[in-house]
């Protein structure tokens, strides 16, 4: 492997130069792109439905739908009911065992495993070459080159790529097709010059046993010049403090003194800004997030200053949205992208250049621009707590939590919150917070009354619930034992990869299986 034989780049006589040329030029053509989407949105997300129903009109589901009959977005919603993974299984099942042309006219055979941000049964995303190509890989490459855009002096291209990533297993129903986390599939096609900078290994990057996988990163990927870092937040912390404990150093820029992107994505950075920070001490050092999942990209961090996502029109994605309000009533009334507001809470509904038809993602995005289009993600739409009428959301709970973090100067690895209701004497209830710290904070008290202030900011029906005490009272906090939040995930075999943490549940399964693990672990 390449990897194994090339010494650290020192930025001369290497490839950096071509590549950085191959990438200028790139980076004008997709600008140019960019520009036009942004400044006709409608447009390209008419050509782009349009595309997907004359590719897939022939296929057994197009077929099915009459998607030749379409002519119009009112056509298209007549003709398709909104589809969930269950509806779509039959046909992936199909398409596991090697039928072809069901819900896409190309040839499918991979498969994303995802179970999204529970201990569900996994699902099988289908993955197509145009997928692979117009979407994933294009919006890895417009991220990098956004990036570029806005520091025309970085020298990326002169140093490894360090993905942390899942793992991947052959599909037998099928010789010829293989499943596994969305990031082996991209690893196992990477091109030749993209394979050439990225670390670690091709065959550590894709074992399985995540435990043995992190502890060969750590005694590989030092001895690379790492340039960036793409990963969950959450794994990419404990690769990096388990280098640091090897290495014998506090600063990440002691082993890769050339580090400076971190690209991120699947969970809100905030609460583990503190963290990165602390151990990657360096003010070059620039940290850019995409909104990615098994099923695509849909949102690339455009602005230096802003957290919020630009969302990509030309991948391959028809993108329809239902507003929360309504999707909580029953209600699944979808809107196009001229419809929707700012500051509106929306269930996102999207049509794939895979075949997935009118799919509810299960996530939930709120626009914080509308000229052009800029979302952030506000959660999943069955992850929220409305067991009092309080309607808190994923996005409220974050961005309390990473508040009160830095008043109180303390560091969290995981949380979760969900509802502790009263018995018969009592009126209301509370929420209960299961926090693991990192750094706890000297009084839970007054983390539980910040907390509560920070909630009732940001949520106006949390605030009025909490008024008087009447139906809702000051929330709980519980600290877990170190370690609760990963045994959770290695007893549902989750460790790596993809697989998140819900924050916010309506209902206390998640929390007594914690609680249960937590009387498990010894002191």
């Amino acid at each position: 492997m390449f990897s194994k034989t090339l010494p650290k780049s020192k930025g001369k006589g290497s490839a950096a130069g071509p590549l950085n040329t191959v990438f200028s030029w790139y980076i004008k053509k997709r600008l140019t792109q960019i520009s036009r989407f942004k400044a006709h949105p409608s447009e390209v997300q008419e050509e782009t439905l349009n595309l997907l129903l004359k590719s897939a009109k022939n296929t057994e589901f197009g077929k099915k739908h009459q998607f030749s009959n379409i002519n119009s977005y009112a056509d298209f919603k007549n003709n398709i009911p909104l589809q969930s993974y269950e509806s779509l299984k039959p046909y992936i099942d199909r398409l596991k065992k090697g039928e072809q042309n069901l819900l896409w006219n190309s040839e499918v055979l991979w498969f994303a495993k995802s179970s999204g941000t529970t201990g569900q049964t996994s699902k099988f995303i289908p993955v197509s070459k145009e997928a692979l190509e117009n979407c994933h890989y294009r919006g890895g490459k417009d991220l990098l080159g956004m990036y570029y855009q806005h520091h025309p002096q970085t020298k990326l291209f002169k140093g490894k790529h360090l993905i942390i990533g899942g793992s991947a297993e052959l599909n037998y129903l099928n010789p010829k097709s293989y499943y596994g986390d969305l990031s082996s599939i991209i690893v196992k096609n990477l091109p030749w010059w993209c394979e050439w900078r990225r670390t670690p290994s091709k065959e550590i990057a894709l074992m399985s046993q995540w435990e043995e996988k992190l502890d060969m990163m750590a005694k590989t990927t030092v001895k690379d010049d790492v340039h960036i870092i793409a990963g969950v937040p959450s794994w990419t912390l404990v690769l990096l403090n388990k280098i640091l404990v090897q290495e014998k150093t506090d600063n990440i820029m002691d082993v890769w003194p050339n580090l400076e992107l971190y690209m991120y994505g699947g969970v809100n950075f905030g609460p583990y800004a503190n963290q990165f920070k602390k151990i990657i001490k360096s003010s070059k050092m620039n940290y850019v997030q995409s909104y990615n999942a098994s099923e695509g990209i849909f949102g690339i961090q455009d602005k230096i200053a802003s957290e919020d996502m630009l969302l990509m029109l030309d991948y391959g994605i028809f993108y329809e949205f239902i507003p929360m309000d309504l999707y909580q009533q029953g209600i699944k009334d979808t809107i196009v992208l001229n419809e929707v507001k700012v500051n509106t809470n929306y269930a996102l509904v999207i049509s794939t250049n895979s075949g997935l038809w009118r799919y509810e993602l299960g996530d939930t995005v709120i626009f914080t621009s509308t000229t052009p289009y800029r979302i952030k993600v506000s959660g999943r739409t069955e992850y929220f707590i409305n067991a009092f009428g309080e309607e808190l959301i994923v996005d409220n709970a974050n961005g309390a939590m990473e508040t009160v973090c830095q008043q109180l100067n303390c560091e969290i690895e995981n949380f979760t919150a969900c509802p502790i209701y009263m018995d018969d004497q009592a009126q209301g209830g509370k929420h209960e917070w299961l926090i693991e710290f990192k750094t706890t904070p000297n009084n839970l008290e007054k983390f539980s009354l910040l907390l509560d202030r920070e909630l009732q900011k940001r949520n106006s029906d949390y605030e009025a619930k909490r008024t008087g005490n009447l139906s809702l009272h000051l929330p709980k906090i519980t600290s877990l034992k170190s370690g609760t939040f990963y045994e959770w995930l290695k007893t549902k075999n989750k460790l790596g990869g993809q697989n998140k943490i819900p924050r916010l549940k309506n209902d206390r399964h998640f929390a007594e299986e914690l609680l249960e693990i937590q009387g498990n672990i010894s002191n």
